[in-house]
């Protein structure tokens, strides 16, 4: 089983992705970059990204962890792809980790997973997140599900999705060296 797999959708927040990408690999995991469509992947800024793969190509493979960045356009391109929306809900049911951050979190509201849980986003999609029990901190973890607020919290997030997967002392390594204030 892979570690990582990170879904970039056309209209993706370019801080949340390479953020966390670059934590997790730092913290010596697998991570996986596919993308929603073939070729380059141009975030919300206008950045382009060249994934590892496509989500074609990794479909039927297992990971850890399905990471879903934020981004309006990017989170919505997300929410409408049926790929994403069933490999969430699997990553679910198998109680592996999913993490979404800024407007991401409402792929989850769409898989159907949110439901007494404490989820955390954006404050402009927090309305959207019907059952979910909003929850105020920058990071908010509720068992497999990590949610974050937006770009701001980016690192917040990776460190905390890399002491889950890599463990403290490795996250702690690794901020010696970047010095993000957490």
């Amino acid at each position: 089983m892979k570690d990582v797999l990170l879904i970039l959708a056309p209209g993706f927040e370019e801080i949340e992705a390479l953020a966390t990408v670059d934590i997790l690999r730092r913290a010596g995991l697998y991570v996986v970059v596919a993308s929603t469509t073939e070729g380059p992947v141009t975030g919300r800024c206008g950045v382009r990204v060249l994934a590892d793969t496509t989500l074609d190509d990794v479909l039927g493979q297992e990971f850890r962890m399905v990471v879903l960045p934020g981004g309006a356009k990017g989170t919505e391109n997300l929410r409408e792809d049926p790929r994403v929306v069933e490999l969430v809900r699997t990553h679910a049911a198998s109680r592996r980790y999913i993490a979404a951050i800024c407007a991401a979190p409402t792929v989850l509201k769409e898989a159907g997973i949110v439901s007494g849980r404490r989820i955390t986003s954006h404050p402009t999609v927090r309305e959207e997140l019907g059952e979910a029990i909003l929850c105020d901190d920058r990071v908010c973890v509720d068992g497999n599900i990590i949610t974050s607020q937006g770009p701001g919290t980016a690192l917040e997030f990776a460190f905390t999705l890399a002491e889950l997967l890599a463990g403290k002392e490795t996250a702690e390594r690794i901020n010696r060296g970047v010095l993000a204030r957490l």
